[in-house]
């Protein structure tokens, strides 16, 4: 423990316990659902996938294909949009000194989710599977061109009118993603509806890996620019007067962040308010110091997201409801709690 006003715990015995908590969180992801299954069987099709087993299983191969081909993917791709969600809602409060800065919010996931729904009944899939990611990270970086253009355009320079300004692009965009969705194809427009509520329950083992090559390399640079993430926190003067280049190295965690928050909404689209509400469950737990905020809310937000997802296949069983219905819902009452309290 470290001494100070406040005393936090420290980051190795915050990421075992956390550890620990995600690989029950994942056994019981994986365990629920409309065909109920033992966690000792869970990981038993585990092993034997993996071909740590040996001698007849003793489970079925529908369950067995239940588990692996369906349960497994999904639960990995709720710790990876959850883990990349929070990062960048993490990484968005320390630029913008702000602690209600988030994807959602900011207008980042309405141009991921235009960017995607324009591949999906516009222009096809003409870069195959990284269509969809590609435009979806080409609207979401395009959203925070936007909002940054129009927050100097406005002279919104403080963090609270930052905000004001992505919610009101966020408005506009979500527009234009409507607009795109009266002009397709009426046969294909019930494939949007996945983007504009969120779900998990297109999850394959194929789709894992471009999240993952994503969210790992952008969640080690963040990490690395923990200083500097720390610096911008107390104000832009004394970050540069510490020789960071304040705007230059605002603008790359924006784009960072667009990429995260792309390809993520590209996969499991619009769930809001994951990056808003984790970095103030941790930070009571790591204090301030980014070098410790920022891996533990990864870890968190992957917890969370787990938690939300199983709450959304249980609660209207066995008809899935969509997991941004979920996040919504509480993040609007934390949102609500946070304004309360400060």
């Amino acid at each position: 423990m470290q001494t100070g006003q406040r005393r936090h715990f420290s980051l190795g015995l915050i990421l075992v316990l956390g550890a620990l908590a995600l690989a029950l969180s994942l056994s019981v992801a994986i365990s629920v659902g409309a065909v109920s299954v033992p966690i000792g069987t869970v990981w038993g099709i585990f092993f034997d996938k993996i071909g740590l087993t040996r001698g007849e299983p003793s489970w079925s191969k529908g369950r067995a294909a239940i588990v692996w081909d369906i349960r497994f993917p999904r639960a990995l791709l709720a710790v990876m949009v959850g883990a990349g969600l929070a990062l960048v809602g993490a990484a968005l409060q320390a630029v913008t000194r702000n602690n209600l800065a988030d994807p959602h919010l900011l207008g980042i996931s309405s141009g991921a989710a235009f960017g995607a729904i324009l591949a999906l009944l516009h222009t096809g899939l003409f870069l195959g599977l990284l269509t969809v990611p590609t435009l979806a990270f080409c609207g979401a970086l395009a959203a925070t061109a936007l909002v940054l253009g129009t927050a100097r355009l406005a002279e919104a320079t403080s963090a609270d009118r930052l905000v004001l300004t992505g919610v009101a692009v966020s408005f506009v965009i979500m527009a234009g993603a409507n607009v795109l969705i009266f002009l397709g194809d009426p046969r294909a427009t019930h494939t949007v509806v996945f983007w504009m509520l969120g779900g998990l329950g297109l999850a394959q083992w194929g789709h894992l890996a471009y999240p993952l090559a994503v969210l790992l390399p952008c969640m080690l640079w963040l990490w690395l620019q923990a200083p500097k993430l720390n610096a911008m926190t107390i104000g832009d003067e004394t970050a540069a007067t510490l020789g960071i280049p304040v705007a230059r190295f605002r603008l790359t965690v924006f784009v960072a962040g667009a990429l995260i928050t792309g390809v993520m909404v590209a996969f499991s689209g619009m769930i809001g308010f994951v990056g808003l509400m984790v970095p103030h469950i941790v930070r009571p737990l790591t204090g301030g110091d980014y070098f410790r905020v920022l891996p533990v809310a990864a870890l968190f937000g992957g917890i969370f997201l787990l938690w939300a997802d199983i709450t959304a296949r249980t609660l209207m069983a066995p008809e899935d409801m969509p997991i941004g219905i979920v996040t919504g819902l509480v993040g609007g009452l934390f949102f609500i709690a946070l304004l309360r309290r400060k």
